[in-house]
């Protein structure tokens, strides 16, 4: 094999594999308090709840994300389709 067929396929794979991670774990952990939903301030160090996750310790990874962005775009846009076909429902 070719070190270029070597390298899409190995890039293949690991884009099928972050897709499949995004289906099936949409929710990743917190990378600004690594997961534990608190957060020390700047002023005396008390804790506090993360502003990032707001203390839920999850986050929405970027691939879900990017998913979610593109299936609301096409839903809407299906939508509106629809009532400018005069089929609104």
């Amino acid at each position: 094999m070719t070190p270029e067929l070597t390298a899409t396929l190995i890039l293949t794979a690991v884009t099928v594999v972050y897709v499949l991670l995004c289906w099936a774990l949409p929710f990743g952990r917190c990378r600004w308090c690594s997961g534990t939903g608190t957060a020390k301030t700047l002023i005396m160090r008390r804790l506090r709840s993360c502003r990032m996750c707001g203390g839920s310790r999850k986050r929405l990874r970027i691939g879900r994300r990017i998913y979610n962005a593109v299936h609301n775009a096409n839903i809407d846009a299906a939508r509106a389709a629809r009532a400018k076909n005069g089929n609104a429902s």
